[in-house]
């Protein structure tokens, strides 16, 4: 039998049954901020019985754990997992992933705008580097050095490696069933969502989230673009399709993605406002206006914030500032490697 979930402890471990062989397992992750990451378990589409797992989780021992004593609620084990599709590269979603193929030998795949990122994880010259250029564009010399003294070890090459396969715009089919993979970047390049047409499923991974909003600009390699246009744009891309119920990685299920994308949407045109009005009549640079805004939910002040989620507000910051560049709401110019924004008139 399954675990009756209430909304409100989405976290807890067990088993929720979304509908008829679609499963929801929260994994615990090992830190305070995001408590669990959901992988999703799917009976039905493989022709060999097998089932196919979106998103992986860590790779710590608490997380296959959990895993392991959710398949036993429904009658699988670990080797029953025959296809792992992963929604970004990100740890929480891929590492154990890769460690359930060394394992089982599962086929993962994962968007091929991910390439790049993995490819810089692999040569150890990924990390943090991306971030820390874009701390010391923004102005935040002190904070870079601090995060990186800090955080020394947030990356560890040898937890990556290729996917079986990379995933494009393209229909994923399992004998009678299909599942749409469609392209979402922002939160990081190669992000992707799977689509259940049939059954008006949404498998949003980091896309689209019920609580809180994914962060932006922060990932291994350069994102090569302004990943908050990208974003808002991945956003709209999806009301091009029918609306469905959302399932995604941290969070409750929720009935209506358009819904969610529609707050989401309005959160960023806020944030925008809010950011521009920071800037006010002066020069400043990213720091300077991320240290003039409140962050969370319970909207704290910069200074209470860790180095790490620090560093995440400045980088978010410097996306909402290019957006309203883009706009041409603000002009950029660049002092002494730091760029530094001016309200147009």
């Amino acid at each position: 039998m399954t675990a009756r979930f209430d909304q409100g402890a989405w976290a807890e471990s067990g088993v929720q049954t979304v509908q008829p062989g679609v499963h929801r397992v929260p994994l615990p992750l090992p830190n305070d901020g995001l408590h669990a990451v959901n992988v999703y378990l799917l009976e039905g589409l493989a022709e060999d019985g097998r089932l196919v797992m979106i998103d992986g989780g860590w790779a710590i021992p608490e997380a296959r754990k959990k895993l392991e004593e959710a398949l036993a609620v429904i009658g699988r084990d670990l080797f029953d997992i025959g296809h792992i599709l992963v929604t970004h590269v990100h740890r929480d979603h891929y590492t154990q992933a890769v460690e359930l193929r060394r394992l089982l030998g599962a086929r993962v795949c994962l968007g091929a705008g991910e390439r790049r990122g993995l490819e810089l994880l692999n040569e150890m010259r990924g990390g943090l580097g991306s971030a820390l250029r874009t701390l010391r564009r923004a102005g935040a010399e002190e904070l870079a050095e601090l995060v990186q003294v800090t955080y020394p070890d947030l990356y560890e090459p040898g937890h990556w490696e290729a996917p079986d396969r990379w995933l494009g715009a393209e229909t994923l089919r399992f004998g009678p069933h299909a599942l749409r993979v469609i392209p979402t970047p922002g939160h990081t390049r190669g992000h992707v969502v799977f689509l259940d047409e049939r059954r008006r499923l949404m498998f949003s991974g980091d896309h689209v989230l019920p609580r809180i909003t994914p962060s932006i600009g922060f990932e291994a390699s350069d994102p090569g673009g302004r990943p908050l246009a990208s974003y808002l744009e991945s956003l709209r891309l999806m009301t091009d399709y029918a609306d469905t119920r959302l399932l995604p990685a941290h969070g409750p299920v929720g009935e209506s993605t358009h819904t969610r994308v529609a707050e989401l949407v309005a959160h960023h045109d806020d944030r925008l406002a809010r950011t521009l009005a920071v800037v006010g009549d002066d020069t400043r640079d990213a720091f300077s206006v991320a240290r003039g805004l409140v962050w969370t939910r319970r909207e704290l002040a910069f200074g209470a914030l860790s180095p790490l989620n620090q560093m995440l507000a400045v980088n978010e910051t410097v996306a909402h500032l290019d957006v309203l560049a883009l706009r041409g709401r603000v002009a950029v110019s660049s002092v002494g490697g730091v760029n530094r924004y001016t309200r147009m008139r």
